[in-house]
């Protein structure tokens, strides 16, 4: 998997300033359509050398922003690629760039200090607290988990 999706997520965040997905894809230029979808809550696509994100209009608000920030993430990572997000299934795919969407899509919806200042909470607290299905919160603090093992190595070379 792309170790490096924080980072990436990081960037636009700050390039931004939001943690807004459709603000990020404006700044982009990738063009955003809300329909009727059918059974997909999301696809992005590369058409004609223009990034689109199709958006299913039957979704609540807090999924909306989910699929949107998992589209984005194939938008920004998987650039060519075209992509389904079917609910249900897209979260627990195996799929490398299945993965790295949900990846950057969690990075991008829950900020460290959201998990910071939730740390005693469960993989099943912070799910209902947040919204989010349990297997994206368990990749978000395996995301979190990793980056603060990189910040201890580097505090442990700079103070000796």
């Amino acid at each position: 998997m792309n170790k490096n999706i924080k980072h990436i997520v990081d960037y636009y965040v700050k390039k931004c300033d939001s943690r807004n997905p459709f603000d990020i894809a404006d700044y982009l230029n990738i063009q955003i359509q809300i329909g009727q979808l059918g059974t997909p809550c999301g696809c992005y696509m590369f058409l004609k050398n223009h990034r689109c994100i199709f958006l299913n209009e039957n979704l609540s608000e807090n999924e909306m922003n989910l699929v949107m920030s998992h589209e984005l993430g194939h938008a920004i990572m998987h650039r060519k690629l075209n992509c389904y997000f079917i609910r249900n299934k897209t979260l627990l795919l195996d799929s490398k760039i299945e993965i790295e969407a949900n990846s950057f899509a969690v990075n991008l919806l829950i900020p460290d200090e959201i998990i910071m200042e939730n740390m005693n909470y469960t993989t099943e607290q912070l799910s209902m607290l947040l919204g989010y299905n349990q297997k994206l919160i368990e990749l978000r603090l395996k995301s979190f988990k990793n980056e603060s093992k990189q910040l201890d190595f580097i505090n442990k070379i700079c103070n000796n």
